[in-house]
């Protein structure tokens, strides 16, 4: 058999499976039987973004199976391979939404089946950084145990996303591989069919990044290519199925490299039986440069290790979390100051703990100097100890300031890991990440309590109070210049943030001395600054240079961004913002939902669904995405009346913002305990009860002019 007749066997195998499967379930269930994967707004994604035809019902479904007959065509050319390789993929997606049709858990921990939008979403920003520099699909059965585990933990190692599909799991398991999430390496399932989750969270990139028009098939397969840094691994034979897979695959531009025998396409098909070079190759393939900064560590350094948590059973020691001293703190001081590299213990370490598991205070302390370092740049450094630490494995760090929690697991205190150990990777990394501001870095780790507190109330908590107080006098009147942030233009191309004092980019990562920082380190990179002239309306936040900015970086797809308003040219959205607000017509105000709640909100739609009409760099006017923090910002929809229109949004994000949004209705309204006359969805859940609370609570959003 040619490669042509193995590929279209398996699209004709996954067309029958998917026929049985449909048949099946219409028997069982009815025509009229919802569809749907949970938590999304996209439907069937993959059907949806190649046809725009969203798929509500088995009816539907076994329509959708003509989609795929057409799609085979048995003539041996290299489009209708291709062709046939996304027909298998519809198939997939067909078998699979069958499943979560007419099983109530389809897939059980740790297999992960559907990926969900708000997980998309959260992926953005790691993803857009290079933090998390790809995505590798690791697909079949490995040698052995010891080969799965080596190969997946060299690309968690570099911070990729790793999906695991088939025996390989298992094999994962046997070598104690961590998996999860949080982890980066996510076991989808055992069917071969279970890889079109992984294609979904490509495709769903598109629309909800790219503001991929759905129907649009030539341009998802150039934004998938262009834009989604993916490949494939299979492992051990080859079925017809696993290579019309692997067609599709190659079809959205992922290379395929396996260790079996196969007519190879270059830079599209590659064979590799050296496992050792089985990770580079791929990289190579897909064009993916690693930065590795070299620690002298015992234990793998990694943004793969970011989520990973310390449980209590699992933990050798922990410092603060309220039941210790600790503080950390990053201190701008002249080159006579500092001395390079040194990393001093003041206290004893943790080779000193003998009842396991134990606790200790923390104070770590880290001196800069540099020719171009500022104060304002400080806290921006002290900001990524949290993700310097977090990228340890074997560490867990919470919080910041005189607020944080450490723990350090047994595994990693086994391997040989010690404070020191934190000063190296602080140190490699202040001097790697910020090498334009950073000449001289010392590290000071301190575990004697005495010694912890005197320096608390002398340095830390002085610094602390002054930085507050200088954060609290930077407004946009005092500053004659924002900043651009076009960092998610890799996966949104219309899209582009403007940063001012008041109001931080939508991800919530990037505030305005943030983006200044960006500027001094990176002279050319995603942070440009922008002169605030050319008012045009003050009120509302339009400046004519702020729009020839965003005019110029959105190649003319966006040519006026209104900074205060939600109704009139709203700034747009990438995709990847914390929170969204939206209007509710009926009580004359907006709700604002965070990426976290699963719920629905008084206007009928989660956060999924509103999401899904404001990314992708495109203007809503009365939908916004936006950050935690501009919620209880003075410059928050000021255009129609400010914080005064909230009227409803979930309780856990309404206990974040409370105690600054009360801050806020009190200075510019004179309203105390304004959240109190926010609703949540322990008492509203739709509009008529939303009215009803309000007009309990006099809510001022009811006598304010109609937003409509």
């Amino acid at each position: 058999m040619t490669l042509f007749d193995i590929i279209f066997q398996g699209t004709s195998d996954a067309l029958s499976a998917a026929k049985s499967v449909v048949e099946k379930a219409v028997a069982d269930k009815g025509k009229e039987h919802k569809v749907a994967f949970p938590d999304t707004a996209y439907s069937l994604p993959v059907i949806y973004a190649a046809t725009g035809k969203k798929i509500s019902n088995l009816g539907e479904l076994q329509e959708a199976i003509a989609i795929v007959e057409s799609l085979l065509v048995k003539e041996q050319r290299l489009e209708n391979g291709l062709n046939a390789g996304l027909g298998t993929a519809l198939a997939a997606e067909i078998i699979e939404a069958a499943k979560y049709s007419v099983e109530e858990a389809p897939y059980v921990a740790p297999l992960a089946g559907h990926i969900s939008d708000p997980i998309i979403r959260s992926l953005g920003v790691p993803l857009v950084t290079g933090d998390i520099p790809g995505v590798a699909v690791v697909l079949g059965e490995c040698p052995d145990a010891e080969t799965a585990a080596k190969v997946i933990k060299d690309y968690q190692s570099k911070g990729l996303l790793t999906f695991l599909v088939g025996k390989v799991i298992d094999q994962a398991t046997e070598a104690n591989v961590k998996m999860g999430l949080d982890l980066r390496v996510i076991p989808l399932g055992y069917d071969v069919t279970s890889v079109i989750h992984v294609v979904s969270v490509a495709v769903r990139a598109a629309l909800i990044f790219g503001g991929l028009e759905p129907g649009n098939l030539d341009g998802l397969l150039k934004y998938t290519l262009e834009r989604v840094p993916a490949f494939v691994n299979a492992f051990g034979p080859l079925s017809e199925l696993v290579v019309s897979a692997g067609a599709g695959a190659i079809a959205l531009g992922f290379p395929v490299i396996t260790d079996q025998d196969v007519m190879e396409v270059p830079t599209r098909l590659i064979t590799q039986k050296d496992y050792d070079k089985f990770v580079a190759t791929s990289l190579e393939a897909r064009n993916i440069k690693i930065k590795i900064t070299e620690i002298p560590i015992p234990v793998s350094f990694a943004a793969a290790f970011e989520g990973e948590r310390i449980r209590k059973g699992d933990m050798f020691v922990e410092f603060g979390g309220g039941k210790s001293e600790s503080f950390e703190i990053v201190l701008m001081k002249d080159a006579s100051e500092v001395e390079d590299h040194k990393i001093e213990i003041i206290g004893p370490d943790i080779d000193t703990v003998t009842d396991v598991p134990g606790r200790m205070p923390l104070a770590v302390i880290v001196k800069i100097a540099g020719k171009a370092m500022q104060t304002d740049f400080e806290p921006v450094l002290e900001r990524r100890i949290h993700y310097f630490m977090n990228y340890i494995e074997g560490v867990m760090h919470v919080g910041q300031r005189d607020i944080t929690w450490i723990r350090i697991g047994k595994e990693a205190y086994e391997k040989g890991f010690r404070l020191n150990h934190i000063g190296e990777v602080l140190y490699a990394k202040m001097m790697d990440e910020f090498d334009t501001v950073v000449d001289k870095c010392e590290i000071t780790i301190i575990t004697d309590e005495e010694k912890i507190k005197a320096l608390k109330g002398e340095i830390a908590t002085p610094k602390y109070e002054a930085r507050d107080e200088r954060l609290a006098s930077l407004t946009d009147e005092s500053v004659d210049t924002f900043y651009s942030c076009n960092l998610c233009q890799s996966f949104a191309p219309a899209h582009v943030c403007v940063v001012t004092p008041e109001r931080l980019g939508l991800c919530g990562a990037v505030s305005w001395l943030d983006a200044k920082a960006t500027k001094e380190l990176d002279a050319t990179g995603p942070c440009q600054p922008i002169l605030k002239e050319g008012v045009i309306d003050e009120n509302k936040g339009i400046w004519e240079k702020v729009n020839e900015t965003v005019s110029e970086i959105s190649q003319g797809a966006v040519n006026s961004v209104t900074l205060y308003s939600i109704m009139e040219d709203p700034m747009t959205s990438c995709g990847c913002f914390e929170c969204i607000c939206g209007i509710e017509p009926a009580s004359n105000g907006v709700v604002i939902v965070n990426r976290e709640f699963g719920g629905v909100t008084p206007i009928g739609m989660t956060f999924g669904e509103l999401a899904s009409m404001t990314g992708g760099g495109v203007q809503t006017p009365g939908f916004m995405g936006h950050g935690r923090h501009f919620i209880s910002s003075k410059k928050f929809m000021r255009a129609e009346g400010g914080i005064q229109r909230i009227v409803w949004m979930p309780k856990e994000l309404k206990e974040y913002v409370q105690d600054k949004l009360n801050a806020t209705a009190k200075e510019l309204y004179d309203i105390d305990n304004f959240t109190d006359m926010i609703a949540d969805e322990t008492i509203a859940a739709d509009g008529e009860a939303l009215i009803d609370f309000l007009s309990q609570k006099g809510h001022p959003a009811l006598g304010l002019d109609p937003l409509m």
